[in-house]
């Protein structure tokens, strides 16, 4: 089997789903192609990652100082005047007030790690299936037209290629259930994905960095507009990467 027939095959590979013979001669071709060794790796680090258990959150410490300062309030009030069962609906009126808040961090928190899992699904997808862009170009007024009429928004498009990170071109996504814009950079044969969309806040925010299963993810809000940038590249060189795209 050739390069290409090989390269069909290392999904199943990885699925376990290939007779004996066929992934031994698969198993070969990895042995000498890194290529195909990156997507091999890539899959499974993805298939770890959909299958991760969710964390554990604590509530904020803010919580927690005025839950107890609370409680010391009715603490003198039961010293003055001892009711039990006021001090029974203190408690259970605390408990609800920290459950509530234990829930709402946990689940915006499982939501937060939903999207940085979709950014990398979507990251690895494109490698992939060999459809990294829709449109193949260097110049940003080729690749920031080509969006115009295919989505409600107008992203910010700009080549880098003077500071070592060029413009490879881009494409349409779907992130969170919505059509956004993917932006495609290289580094030193490092893809960068950047995904593009409406912001749900006006407000400006720095990028704050996430590492899952060999993938580094910056999240960052600018100009209305909510970007994530994804790559196997370094977090260092990564970050000097979103700078230059906001400066």
């Amino acid at each position: 089997m050739d390069h290409e027939q090989i390269r069909e095959l290392i999904n199943p590979y990885v699925d376990g789903e290939l007779d004996l013979l066929t992934a031994r001669e698969t198993e070969q071709h990895l042995r000498s192609c890194a290529d195909c060794r990156g997507i091999e790796r890539a899959l499974r680090a993805l298939r770890e990652t959909l299958a991760s258990s969710q964390p554990v959150y604590r509530a904020p410490s803010r919580l927690r100082k005025n839950v107890r300062a609370a409680l010391r309030r009715e603490a003198k009030t039961t010293e003055r005047t001892f009711n039990p069962w006021v001090l029974f609906a203190t408690g259970a009126a605390c408990a609800l007030i920290m459950l509530g808040a234990v829930l709402f961090q946990t689940t915006r928190a499982s939501r937060s790690n939903t999207l940085v899992d979709e950014v990398i699904a979507n990251h690895v997808r494109s490698l992939l299936a060999t459809h990294l862009v829709d449109v193949a170009s260097s110049d940003q007024h080729t690749v920031k037209p080509w969006f115009d009429g295919k989505i409600d928004f107008a992203p910010e498009v700009r080549d880098l290629s003077r500071d070592g990170f060029p413009l490879i071109g881009g494409r349409l996504d779907y992130l969170n259930g919505k059509t956004v814009v993917a932006l495609v950079y290289h580094r030193n044969k490092h893809p960068i994905n950047v995904f593009i969309m409406p912001a749900t806040t006006g407000r400006d925010t720095l990028p704050s960095a996430t590492i899952r299963r060999g993938y580094n993810v910056l999240s960052w809000t600018h100009n209305e507009m909510k970007y994530w940038a994804v790559s196997d590249l370094n977090e260092a060189e990564l970050r000097r990467f979103t700078e230059l795209l906001v400066r």
